[in-house]
């Protein structure tokens, strides 16, 4: 006697839920807070944009009409006259925030250089890392109140130097963060590599673990420029001002930040244009520092 079908069939399994069914309300409630993570992030990069475009827009719209060829060939005018523009300004703005970044740029690397070597190893690379995080937070008005009580009241008088060692104060610690953080990105293997083949810990720090991340510690100083050029506090209390061009770094000198904040605040409609085209024209040569330091220099770390 052959059995019967019930008995040969084996028996059938329960099909198993799936994990990503919309069925599953495990699945469900975390799709519905994902989108909704997604959905707020999107709402609040809008909010960002539309204030940025706001903002460049009023930049364009009131700074336009100050742009000329006067602005870029005769110094600030005096109170109540006609014409005018920024020259003695743009010169010392490029003299103090230039002078700032051949200062900081060299301490700034060699500084990253000993944090990511020596990082870990003492006390004092320690406090170094410390200090500059401190110093990253710090804001610059109290650089400026720093370098007026320990150069400017020492000296009886404000000048470029002191405009420049504030604001290299203020720039040393991006340029140092930046390179620790990209020299720490190397791959071990290229750093054991060096060494097997002989070479002493200096020549493997600059010439193979720097060489490798050259474009994002140039990257870091980019950024470190682009910061201090629109500082207007420290200069409040160091380089001041000067309503007549000069080139003299022991004396008091012109500068954007300054100039326009002083134009901004004045009656006189002639300063208000030009602070407006002084306005527009930092903000959008450091939104091209920005763009070039992101996009020029970008490279990959090698594997």
């Amino acid at each position: 006697m052959s059995p019967s079908p019930e008995h040969t069939m084996p028996p059938q399994k329960a099909p198993a839920p799936q994990l990503h069914s919309s069925a599953n309300p495990v699945y469900r409630k975390r799709l519905f807070r994902h989108r909704a993570g997604i959905a707020l992030s999107v709402a609040a990069m809008s909010v960002g944009l539309l204030f940025l475009a706001w903002i460049l827009a009023t930049l364009l719209v009131k700074g336009v009409d100050a742009l000329s060829l006067a602005m870029f060939t005769q110094t600030t005018p005096a109170p109540g006259s006609d014409g005018g523009g920024l020259i003695n300004a743009i010169v010392g703005s490029l003299m103090l925030v230039g002078l700032a970044t051949l200062i900081s740029t060299p301490i700034g690397i060699l500084a990253g250089i000993y944090l990511a070597e020596y990082g870990e190893e003492n006390k004092l690379a320690q406090v170094t890392r410390f200090v500059t995080d401190i110093m990253l937070s710090a804001p610059s008005i109290v650089i400026g109140l720093f370098v007026y009580a320990l150069y400017v009241a020492n000296v009886k008088h404000f000048s470029g130097w002191a405009g420049t060692i504030a604001l290299g104060l203020i720039a040393v610690p991006v340029v140092v963060r930046t390179t620790d953080n990209m020299l720490r990105l190397v791959p071990n293997s290229l750093l054991e590599a060096a060494f097997a083949l002989g070479a002493p810990r200096w020549k493997v720090a600059t010439l193979v673990r720097l060489r490798a991340v050259k474009a994002g510690v140039v990257t870091g100083v980019l950024l470190a420029l682009a910061r201090i050029s629109g500082e207007t506090a420290p200069l409040l209390f160091t380089a001041l001002n000067n309503q007549f061009f000069s080139a003299d770094m022991n004396a008091p000198m012109a500068n954007l930040p300054v100039v326009i904040y002083q134009f901004a605040m004045s009656p006189y409609d002639n300063w208000r244009s030009l602070a407006w085209g002084g306005a527009l024209l930092v903000t959008f040569s450091v939104l091209a520092l920005n763009i070039l330091s992101r996009t020029l220099f970008s490279q990959k770390i090698p594997n």
